[in-house]
């Protein structure tokens, strides 16, 4: 239902415009106190990356930062990264995480950042704790904080917003009425924009998710996804129709496909409970890292990679590098 309502195809949008409204004035007022001065902002001693969008539900933009720090550490950068720590809850704040960091301690995209790349992750609630705390542990060249577009409260020196190419803006109204935490304007005054599906306009990155073979959760067996049989297919991301787009391309053939809440923690039984005998569960790499301690024979997760297209992609990390060189 929401989904038809952001999208612009029910007319229920009219019944949420007050509260929207609210939401746009409140949002408007926060801004406006941070950029008089009245509310503190923090300037961390080294360049921020803010990596972000502009609505509600996933855009791909974990899969951007580990295509940055990727890129990055190839440039000889030291990066680190930052985040809230959605769907995660740790005893206290900053958290930063090391091999035995669970998701239900950090939330599952900064682990799975942590996995994929190496590079030191800290969450907290307040942004600057985490890069305080980062600091303390080492000296870096560059933080890149995952989602905080919106965080006002840590100065940044490069914003990135990462747009859903086939959904973009839905019906452009605020929450709830629409998929907005900022208008559409607010594109104007940020560094880059990528967008991950669909056509990118003028100006824009163009970026691809590309999967790669499956992986088995338990033996680390590799295989093409369209060998697997009999699959049952789950995802509890921002949008899980694109996971189950992606399957369908890569001639994956699905008996079924489930759909969680982001963030959503799972238990093993919850999850048995998907397939019968014979039956393979495959699911996201985001939902694999929230498993891998229960995790069955029958289960696969299918990872996948941020492509983005040349030339502007260079000139995005050259830009970012250049940061590094003016510190």
């Amino acid at each position: 239902m929401i989904e038809r309502i952001w999208s612009g195809r029910s007319l229920l949008y009219l019944l949420l415009l007050p509260l929207a409204w609210l939401y746009g004035l409140a949002t408007w007022i926060l801004r406006g106190c941070y950029r008089l001065g009245l509310k503190k902002s923090w300037r961390a001693p080294l360049p921020i990356v803010i990596v972000g969008n502009l609505t509600a539900g996933g855009n791909g933009k974990t899969p951007v930062v580990i295509w940055l720090v990727e890129h990055l550490q190839r440039r000889g950068i030291r990066v680190g990264v930052v985040s809230r720590g959605y769907g995660g809850k740790a005893e206290r704040y900053p958290l930063v995480l090391d091999q035995t960091t669970t998701t239900d301690r950090a939330g599952d995209e900064p682990v799975l950042i942590y996995q994929r790349t190496g590079a030191p992750v800290a969450v907290s609630p307040a942004r600057s704790d985490a890069v305080k705390a980062l600091l303390a542990e080492g000296s870096l060249d560059l933080i890149i904080t995952d989602d905080g577009l919106q965080h006002y409260a840590l100065q940044r020196d490069f914003e990135i917003v990462v747009i859903d190419g086939v959904r973009r803006f839905g019906n452009g109204h605020w929450l709830p009425a629409g998929p907005m935490r900022e208008r559409e304007s607010r594109l104007h005054s940020v560094d880059a924009v990528i967008t991950n599906g669909g056509h990118a306009q003028s100006g824009e990155i163009a970026m691809s998710l590309q999967p790669g073979l499956a992986v088995n959760l338990v033996s680390g067996e590799h295989r093409m996804a369209s060998q697997l049989t009999d699959v049952v297919a789950m995802a509890g991301i921002g949008h899980p129709p694109r996971f189950f787009t992606t399957l369908k391309q890569q001639g994956v053939i699905t008996v079924n496909n489930v759909a969680f809440a982001d963030h959503q923690p799972y238990q093993l039984t919850q999850l048995q409970a998907l397939t019968k005998d014979e039956q393979t569960l495959l699911m996201t790499e985001k939902d694999a890292v929230k498993c891998r301690a229960f995790a069955q024979n029958n289960w696969w997760y299918l990872p996948v990679d941020a492509r983005l297209m040349e030339p502007l992609s260079n000139q995005l990390i050259e830009s970012i590098v250049a940061l590094c060189a003016k510190n």
